[in-house]
């Protein structure tokens, strides 16, 4: 009677950009300067458009929020990354994969609908421009960002039940033609 092994992975090997040594500072040092000035740009633009009362038109509001869905994308992704560099393993959990497409996916689709309200909101302003204050209010504003981050995180957590079902799938169909 011979056993089966029945194991599953559950973590995965991250792959780098380049297996040369002498590269792997130069890249982890450009993508460091890439990511800090993301950081500090993003979270600036959101910092001073929350500080200065004259920017708190719908315009600014929508631009702040882009800025930080921005932000909110380059945390989900770069740190792994720039960990990564210098890693021995080079060994990301299912988990921690999960969690990254989850905020991954968020971030960009709360920036589409971002966008998708940016657009309405000047196509009101050059349209009708004596409506539009009328038109767009600071209300439907506020109703406008909160339904992009309640549809990004709506679309994220079915894109994570799809890829979680596929994941269980591909266990079962492993495991049944073991059986075999």
């Amino acid at each position: 009677m011979t056993e089966d092994n029945h194991s599953l992975t559950t973590e995965c090997i991250l792959m780098g950009f380049t297996d040369h040594p002498e590269l792997k500072t130069l890249l982890f040092v450009v993508f460091l300067a890439v990511y800090l000035i993301t950081m500090v740009g993003n979270l600036g633009l959101v910092v001073l458009i929350h500080m200065e009362r004259r920017l708190h038109s719908p315009m600014y509001i929508f631009l702040g929020n882009l800025a930080l869905m921005d932000s909110c994308c380059s945390c989900a992704i770069t740190p792994k990354m720039l960990e990564n560099f210098f890693s021995v393993d080079k060994i990301i959990s299912l988990y921690e994969c999960m969690a990254q497409c989850y905020f991954l996916c968020l971030a960009e689709t709360a920036d589409c609908f971002l966008l998708a309200a940016m657009a309405y909101d000047r196509y009101v302003a050059i349209c009708s421009p004596l409506q539009y204050h009328t038109m767009m209010s600071k209300k439907l504003c506020m109703q406008m960002t909160t339904g992009a981050y309640i549809a990004g995180n709506v679309h994220s957590i079915i894109q994570l039940g799809f890829l979680f079902r596929l994941i269980f799938f591909c266990i079962w169909f492993l495991l049944e033609n073991v059986r075999r």
